[in-house]
């Protein structure tokens, strides 16, 4: 099976779909942040390894916990991806922590903040006139 075959990609999206339920409504670990969401999922082709991309919002000690959360739930979330997906093998999830969100997030703030110093730099200008 090829890495972005019609198969590989369909079982991607049903293991992050399973991640995503397991992580919000089944996991009663305190350590991990409400605002936890699964970005992407890479199961690979042998179905032995999955790397789950994870975003959390917030700083950085709650992203540490909910990372920390996460690893100690693994068998747990094997599991439950064994009993809802009908696979040969149930991958071995591996959790990256995704920055993407909280960069796009800044990036947004930081052109927010160059616009609003332009704003004031052009009623200025305005006002001398």
């Amino acid at each position: 099976m090829r890495k972005n075959s019609v198969k590989n990609t369909r079982i991607n999206s049903e293991v992050q779909k399973v991640l995503a339920e397991t992580i919000r409504g089944e996991i009663k670990d305190p350590r991990i942040a409400p605002l936890t969401s699964v970005v992407a999922v890479e199961v690979s082709p042998d179905l032995k390894t999955c790397k789950a991309w994870i975003s959390v919002l917030g700083d950085e000690a709650a992203q540490k916990e909910t990372m920390a959360g996460l690893r100690s739930a693994s068998g747990f979330i094997k599991s439950r991806l064994a009993k809802e997906i009908n696979l040969r093998i149930t991958p071995e999830v591996q959790f990256i922590m995704d920055q993407s969100i909280a960069y796009g997030v800044n990036m947004s703030h930081k052109i927010d903040e160059v616009m609003g110093s332009q704003d004031m730099a052009r009623d200025a200008e305005a006002d001398e006139e």
